[in-house]
């Protein structure tokens, strides 16, 4: 019995990833619009049931896909090799973070477009937070001549805006990377 058991966790573990990464495809070929249930479930093989049964909606799907990479940079700060992770001056750390945050915002512009339209994510807060606080930390250290909590919640702001996503829309990504990488490093070693 434990050996289906086993079988079973693989498959399923199998089914959601394929789910997600038909999902991602989707969004990237046909936009936020064109994903629906049935297109993801033709792409992953699998029945429209397993999707819902898997992550309960679209919404939870969604969540599922923008918590993805949230969680592997979290996991990245906090045991990561430097520059992201420990063991880097702070000013490196912090442009480290705001280069790999604007990776995942950029490249998931469509998932970050249909996300907007659903429920936010049930630990939405907390990621929010561990980012703020991730942040004020870096700036305290490198830079304790500034308010380091409102520095770090506006850098962090500035990636979830409008400007940024039309940006994108217009095909300016690099630009957009090359304008962050540039403010946070003059935040971060101005002074």
């Amino acid at each position: 019995m434990s050996e289906g058991r086993a079988r079973e966790r693989a498959d399923a573990a199998r089914n959601r990833r394929a789910i997600l990464d038909a999902t991602r495809s989707l969004l990237a070929e046909h936009g936020a619009e064109g994903v629906t249930m049935d297109r993801v479930a033709a792409a992953a093989g699998v029945g429209k049931g397993t999707i819902f049964h898997r992550f309960g909606s679209r919404a939870g799907l969604l969540q599922e896909l923008i918590a993805e990479p949230a969680l592997a940079l979290k996991e990245a700060v906090a045991s990561g090799p430097p520059p992201l992770g420990p063991g880097a001056p702070a000013a490196d750390r912090l442009v480290a973070f705001f280069a790999a945050m604007t990776d995942i915002v950029l490249d998931n512009a469509e998932l970050v477009a249909a996300y907007s339209a659903v429920p936010p994510h049930p630990d939405r807060a907390q990621f929010h937070r561990f980012w703020v606080d991730h942040i004020t930390g870096l700036l305290r250290e490198a830079r304790p001549d500034v308010d380091a909590e409102t520095v770090a919640t506006l850098l962090f702001g500035m990636l979830g805006g409008e400007a940024v996503a039309g940006m994108v829309r217009a095909g300016l990504a690099d630009r957009v990377r090359a304008g962050v990488r540039d403010l946070v490093s003059s935040v971060a070693r101005a002074g």
